[in-house]
């Protein structure tokens, strides 16, 4: 009887042992659906925020993507309201997770397209028409141009002087949180997460994986010298290169100090 309970206790502590395992490095395997008409969604954007991988749904919305136990996945697509969901055990164990989505209504303003008074004469004309007085500077690691501000006291200096006006800000915002830091980079250097960011122009899954709010984004991209063009312009990827590119500018400067 010994040997025999023995054995039973092995076995349980194998089991054990084994759902652990399971459950620390698994897949959640499932399905992203239209909450009202039980559709399924393709090319939904579902992210893990703990280790700042994502993936995308097929043409049947079925999605996976490796994940722990109380890992958070963020669910996001044009049109729908964005979600986040804890990872728990039972969707590591069963494959086939639903995951439903809420469309939004949206209210389209009426806009107003202002005209400008030509002439026909060039001169005058010339001098009647809005000047674009921003800026564009490039930032290491994509081809496209920056805004970079207004270029009053000079463009060079200004951009010079905005490597040190964010410092404490940027340090404030991210020195004492060292994880979104990381998380930052983790972005940078994953291609399906640059990929997914290139697309989106609502600044949410920056929001969500940097936890910060959308006027602290907006705060350390002004003390970064991006204009309001910029900001209001540029994708998430953009936005993101032009967050980090900044922050390791400081941190260069500062380890030199």
């Amino acid at each position: 009887m010994k040997y025999i309970f023995l054995s039973i206790l092995l076995m349980l502590s194998l089991a054990s042992y084994s759902q652990t395992e399971k459950s620390a490095d698994s897949l959640v395997i499932g399905n992203v659906k239209n909450a009202e008409d039980d559709s399924s969604i393709a090319n939904v954007h579902v992210l893990n925020l703990n280790t700042v991988k994502g993936t995308l749904t097929n043409s049947k919305g079925h999605f996976s993507i490796r994940a722990s136990v109380n890992d958070t996945l963020f669910f996001s697509y044009l049109g729908f309201k964005s979600i986040k969901i804890k990872v728990t055990n039972d969707m590591l164990n069963i494959p086939g997770t639903v995951i439903e989505l809420t469309e939004l209504a949206f209210a389209l303003e009426d806009v107003v397209v202002q005209p400008y008074n030509l002439t026909g004469y060039l001169e005058i004309d010339a001098k009647n028409a809005p000047v674009n007085d921003n800026q564009r500077y490039s930032i290491s690691g994509l081809d496209l141009g920056y805004e970079g501000g207004k270029s009053n006291r000079g463009a060079v200096s200004k951009v010079l002087g905005a490597i040190f006006n964010p410092a404490d800000f940027l340090y404030n915002m991210f020195g004492k949180r060292p994880k979104q830091m990381r998380k930052l980079r983790q972005m940078k250097e994953d291609e399906s997460i640059r990929s997914m960011l290139a697309t989106k122009f609502n600044r949410e899954t920056l929001i969500v994986l940097l936890q910060i709010n959308e006027n602290e984004l907006e705060d350390i991209l002004t003390h970064c010298n991006y204009s309001k063009t910029f900001i209001k312009t540029a994708n998430d990827l953009q936005i993101l290169d032009a967050i980090s590119g900044c922050y390791e500018e400081y941190r260069i400067l500062n380890s030199k100090n």
